[in-house]
């Protein structure tokens, strides 16, 4: 049985050395028995249909391929169509009344407890909010990522630790969806 995925690569393409660019990774794929290969953006997602594996697998072949081939790491999450379906279809903010550069989801490799993030004070945030899901946290940033004081502590080390997490804006998270439904 063939399933489509999405694989979400981190920090690739925005600044410095990592630089893959989107048509050799579609090659990549298709090189690894991946069938339609598409892409988007320059950040880092990529669609694929797939017969054999499954997502941790797939993540873990994929990032060995770009390490061998790009000579550096890159962390990988892949995740199928019903996944990422069920993320949109369950985040806890009214997606449709705010701005997309206002929603980001933080797709994450596996699922945390809200122990990991007991030391964060939210109410010290506000208006910034974050909510836990199903390997994935929601963040509703009203001035976008990039001034987020609370995205920067849900960023830090001690957070984060064991884990790939990788953000995606709500128009990506939207697009990922419908990409991996065709």
């Amino acid at each position: 049985m063939t399933t489509t995925y999405a694989a979400l690569l981190r920090g690739i393409n925005v600044g410095g050395s990592r630089k893959v660019p989107m048509a050799d990774l579609r090659t990549l794929l298709a090189d690894l028995g991946h069938d339609d290969v598409r892409t988007y953006l320059q950040s880092g997602q990529a669609v694929f249909s797939s017969g054999h594996g499954n997502e941790e697998s797939l993540a873990g072949e994929i990032t060995q391929a770009i390490e061998k081939r790009f000579g550096f790491g890159v962390d990988v999450i892949v995740r199928d169509h019903a996944y990422l379906r069920a993320v949109a279809d369950a985040c806890p903010f009214p997606a449709a009344d705010l701005e997309p550069k206002q929603l980001h989801v933080t797709y994450l490799s596996a699922p945390v407890t809200p122990d990991r993030f007991a030391a964060i004070r939210q109410d010290a945030f506000l208006p910034e909010e974050f909510r836990l899901g199903d390997r994935a946290l929601y963040l509703y940033a009203p001035n976008g990522l990039g001034r987020s004081k609370l995205a920067e502590q849900l960023s830090k080390p001690r957070i984060t630790k064991g884990l790939t997490a990788t953000t995606r804006n709500w128009n990506t998270v939207v697009k990922l969806v419908e990409m991996t439904g065709t």
